[in-house]
């Protein structure tokens, strides 16, 4: 496992702040049952931001025609939907809801090219209810595969992420399971795919990015 490289000066900043926080509790705070108590509070907050913001080593299941999940988390929605921004047709959307304790880097679904990758500024509503999708800010990214065969995914922000990060650049060669970004903190992952594809997920589902199976197309 790696720290992802986006998220150096942030871990940075909970160190300092734990180790500044720790040093006035240590030298100025006279009261044990205070002192160890939020120590241990501390130690725990640093250790869960590391582990937060580290890149996964996962089996990687994911192929031109497998698609592997992107994100680690519970799936929340499995409907047919429109996708406007890029495809302008109907899709079968599956969406990944991250909370707090999972891993929140996120991987490419399937082999291919990059044909298609915007950034949007918007909202930070809560990332599982309906209207996130469009509201909230997001990344929009299309993979295409050998078949021509289009994978849409979003990265969406919730109430408390504030950044998403995407390496994608439109014709870049891609393959699935290798790491394309990472969302700070509560989010969700939309990906639209055929509607002839195979879904092998259901509602209430708890996937790991990389080595679970959303679909084979």
């Amino acid at each position: 496992m790696k720290l992802d490289k986006n998220t150096y000066g942030t871990v940075l900043m909970v160190y300092l702040f734990c180790a500044a926080a720790l040093f006035v509790l240590h030298f100025f705070v006279r009261t044990w049952w205070i002192v160890w108590p939020l120590t241990v509070a501390l130690l725990w907050l640093a250790g869960w931001q590391t582990a937060f913001h580290m890149v996964p080593d996962r089996e990687k299941t994911g192929s031109s025609r497998n698609v592997s999940a992107v994100a680690d988390g519970r799936i929340v929605m499995i409907k047919k939907m429109r996708e406007n921004e890029f495809l302008g047709r109907d899709c079968i959307m599956v969406s990944t809801y991250m909370d707090f304790w999972d891993v929140h880097a996120n991987f490419w679904p399937v082999t291919g090219s990059v044909n298609y990758y915007k950034y949007h500024p918007g909202e930070h509503f809560l990332a599982f209810k309906p209207k996130a999708s469009e509201e909230n800010e997001h990344t929009c990214t299309c993979i295409r595969t050998e078949d021509g065969k289009d994978v849409f995914f979003k990265q969406l922000a919730g109430v408390f992420a504030r950044r998403i990060v995407n390496y994608a650049e439109d014709g870049m060669k891609v393959s699935a399971g290798e790491q394309c970004g990472i969302i700070k903190f509560g989010s969700r992952i939309d990906l639209f795919l055929p509607l002839d594809a195979e879904i092998l997920v259901s509602l209430g589902d708890t996937v790991r990015a990389c080595e679970s199976l959303i679909a084979k197309i």
